[in-house]
């Protein structure tokens, strides 16, 4: 946790987060390197000062003990539990956790258990090598939360910093989108990515678990169709939002036809192009056979075609693509089978 791309980071990220705090707000810190020790005791944050020398302060040492930090960071939230506010547990790691309970099952478990406290999560991930983000996952989707991963300072700033209010203050809990589609004009689909959500997946309906939302937040489910050459429905497909509101524990219910408006893809929103760009960038790092007939040249158009040039992280993924061009081959190698 002492490397570059760790603990250091982590340190820098969250001195940018300390800048944003206000009077009402309370922070306390939970260090769980060889033991665990609360750092700091709740504190205003109009005492940053205070706040940031504790986190100037904190060393990485020892073994992980990830269930008994968060434990005790779940405790310390309660004890200063704001009721209709926002209280959240912010566990940052190189998800390397060796001491206590480590398999996804328990951690799934516990924090089941712990969100029924109204308390929610937020795991931001480090470093590289050990980094385990299917752990993340598993607690970040049943502490009714999201989790992100930190490469270098500009990404901590876009979590920590641009994009707080989409990650820390929540608008809509426990949120399913289901879609339907019309057999009569899609003869069949394929939900692109959420690999790990194949068990959802069921015939011609899908649940997709989204969890918690945040304030000005959006996902971006990407389907690939196959459509039933003759039809004249209105309508491809039917969609509901199910969702519940703070802690109220009725689900509220939206519905929503999607109907058959094919628009070139020249003329859809640029947003909607780089999405696709970020698409087959990911299918194509697979070597999925669905993008046989697409190259690298083909995504770096389409991405420099849309790019925001005011957005690092748009411009970041176009340094990505340059240097996949590089270190890719056109086709995967074979593996050699030792006799």
């Amino acid at each position: 946790m002492d490397m570059p791309n760790r603990l250091p980071l982590l340190q820098a990220a969250f001195q940018l987060f300390v800048k944003n705090l206000r009077p009402v707000d309370t922070v306390s810190i939970v260090t769980y390197g060889g033991g665990i020790g609360i750092r700091l005791t709740p504190t205003s944050g109009a005492e940053k000062e205070k706040i940031l020398q504790s986190i100037e302060a904190l060393t990485a040492s020892g073994d992980t003990p990830g269930e008994a930090g968060i434990m005790t960071a779940y405790k310390l939230a309660q004890s200063t539990f704001i009721k209709n506010g926002n209280n959240r547990v912010i566990l940052a790691t190189d998800g390397d956790f060796n001491v206590g309970q480590t398999s996804e099952k328990a951690l799934d478990q516990l924090i089941t258990k712990m969100r029924q406290t109204g308390v929610y999560l937020t795991c931001l991930g480090v470093g590289m090598g050990n980094f385990k983000d299917s752990k993340l996952e598993t607690l970040a989707k049943k502490g009714n939360g999201n989790f992100a991963y930190l490469d270098d300072l500009k990404e901590a700033e876009k979590v920590l910093v641009k994009e707080l209010t989409q990650t820390f203050y929540t608008v809509a809990d426990d949120v399913f989108m289901n879609i339907e589609f019309d057999p009569a004009v899609v003869k069949e689909y394929r939900l692109i990515g959420f690999d790990n959500k194949k068990d959802a997946v069921a015939e011609n309906i899908n649940d997709v678990e989204g969890g918690e939302v945040g304030s000005g937040n959006s996902v971006l489910a990407i389907f690939e169709i196959i459509p039933n050459e003759k039809n004249t429905a209105k309508n491809m497909a039917n969609i509901s939002m199910r969702y519940t509101i703070g802690n109220d524990s009725a689900h509220q219910l939206i519905k929503y036809s999607c109907p058959q408006n094919f628009i070139p893809f020249n003329a859809i929103h640029k947003d909607l192009q780089f999405a696709a760009a970020l698409t087959m960038f990911s299918l194509k790092l697979k070597y999925s056979r669905y993008v046989k007939n697409i190259n690298w040249s083909d995504i770096e158009t389409i991405a420099k075609q849309c790019v925001d040039p005011d957005s690092y992280l748009q411009n970041e993924f176009l340094q990505l693509v340059a240097k996949a061009k590089k270190i890719y081959p056109a086709k995967r190698k074979k593996r050699i089978k030792k006799e």
